[in-house]
């Protein structure tokens, strides 16, 4: 599988990463089996990049790709993972879900502080059995995922000691590079304003439905040095399912507008010669800045049918003639 590179953090991704919370039961129940029969099939495809996070099944996603990677040669892949939540244990009936099934019972505490950062990237370690990681991602920090006081004060934490912690980390090797992991483009343009990042992973926000980091995101990442990998390609979904009932955008199911929209890319599409969901995984990848699109899938059969999309031809006319009906 053909490598793009992270060229401020000296690191290669293949084109295609795999996004581990579907195997941490992510809306529907992922056996440990079927978790594991999924990474192999994804390693045995070329792919040799992994994004994990504590808030995926509050810590079942890292013991699982932890479990699987540990017998690799470290040298042949590419590991992220994400800090700012940290696990605390509590009685199930305490902790709500957040949409995993048969996640931990595990508190979230969110600290976007220096020692947060150390305490999470420590734990996270534990779990995997992994000796490091290569890129850490600061996760949901911003208002899409914060009220703006609660933002306001984790964004305090993470400027005044944070971005020191993950400096030093990379100078000193631990890591290779960090960045932001998040759902929304004004944060990032926020904290490249502060600091470098030699990455950022934003899901659902360049994608054939929302371009929204087209505008300003994409020239700003150019002009720093930042690349861009990219999740959320389905933007939850109705970019592989179409515009079905009950089909979900950004997490909830999709309004009247939004169906609207993925109906006219479905036409296009249609016209020429391919489907929507082909069509959305290949997107992102047209453009340069990007390094590595993310494939969050839960079993062998959904990765099996979108690495198959990923050899189909894709005319460029159909990216350029769905933009009248893309979130901008």
């Amino acid at each position: 599988m053909r490598k793009r590179r992270i060229a401020s953090a000296g690191l290669d991704l293949t084109e295609i990463g795999f996004g581990a919370a579907g195997i941490a039961g992510l809306y529907v129940e992922c056996t440990e089996e079927t978790a594991q029969a999924t990474l192999e099939l994804a390693w045995q495809s070329g792919i040799r990049y992994f994004d994990t996070a504590p808030f995926y099944g509050a810590g079942l996603s890292e013991e699982r790709v932890g479990r699987f990677l540990v017998g690799k040669p470290r040298e042949d892949y590419v590991i992220s993972t994400k800090v700012g939540r940290l696990l605390q244990p509590a009685p199930a009936s305490a902790v709500p879900s957040h949409g995993f099934v048969g996640a931990h019972a595990r508190a979230i505490e969110y600290d976007y502080s220096g020692d947060g950062i150390l305490r999470s990237i420590e734990a996270s370690i534990k779990r995997t059995g992994l000796d490091r990681f290569d890129i850490l991602y600061v996760h949901d920090i911003g208002t899409y995922a914060h009220a703006e006081g609660d933002n306001a004060r984790h964004m305090q934490a993470f400027t005044r000691s944070g971005i020191a912690v993950l400096d030093e980390l990379k100078a000193s090797g631990v890591i290779r590079g960090w960045g932001l992991g998040v759902n929304e483009v004004a944060v990032c343009l926020d904290v490249l304003e502060r600091s470098h990042l030699d990455c950022i992973l934003i899901a659902g926000r360049y994608t054939l439905l929302d371009r929204r980091a087209e505008e300003r995101l994409i020239p700003l990442c150019a002009e720093r040095g930042t690349s861009l990998v990219v999740g959320g390609v389905f933007n939850s979904g109705i970019l592989a399912t179409g515009a079905v009932t009950g089909a979900r955008f950004d997490y909830v199911e999709a309004n009247a507008d939004i169906l609207e929209r993925v109906g006219r890319i479905e036409s296009i599409a249609a016209e020429a010669g391919t489907d929507i969901a082909t069509a959305a995984l290949q997107f992102p990848l047209q453009n340069p800045a990007v390094a590595s699109v993310l494939i969050g899938s839960a079993d062998t059969s959904t990765l099996g049918r979108n690495l198959i999309s990923l050899t189909r031809s894709v005319e460029p006319m159909l990216y350029e003639a769905s933009r009248a009906f893309t979130l901008r």
